[in-house]
């Protein structure tokens, strides 16, 4: 079934130290907290699977997957305090963020 009406907000974090478990705890931990957020409709946290195709980036370390009813929701989600709160707790463990945003066509 094809999802309509709804924002993603994909995000995609890379560890400053991609082999420490202590790290990976701390971001998914932070993750968990923020999912709080009252206008996140769903989430998921993720790790690369274990695919190896040419077109795969499992470069990262993990994936933050939202579901919002629309752009303002996702707006309102940026300036939450829970996210800004996120943001000043956990940035020091990651090294980049990329952020992929989509509606529908």
């Amino acid at each position: 079934m094809q999802l309509q009406n709804i924002f993603i907000h994909h995000v995609f974090f890379w560890l400053k130290d991609a082999n420490s478990k202590e790290d990976l705890d701390a971001l998914v931990e932070g993750l968990n907290k923020l999912s709080s957020v009252k206008t996140i409709r769903q989430f998921h946290i993720g790790k690369p699977a274990a695919t190896s195709r040419g077109v795969i980036d499992s470069s990262y370390s993990v994936s933050w997957c939202l579901f919002f009813g629309n752009a303002e929701d996702q707006d309102s989600y940026q300036v939450d305090p829970i996210h800004l709160n996120f943001v000043k707790e956990c940035s020091h463990l990651w090294s980049k963020v990329v952020v992929f945003d989509s509606v529908d066509c």
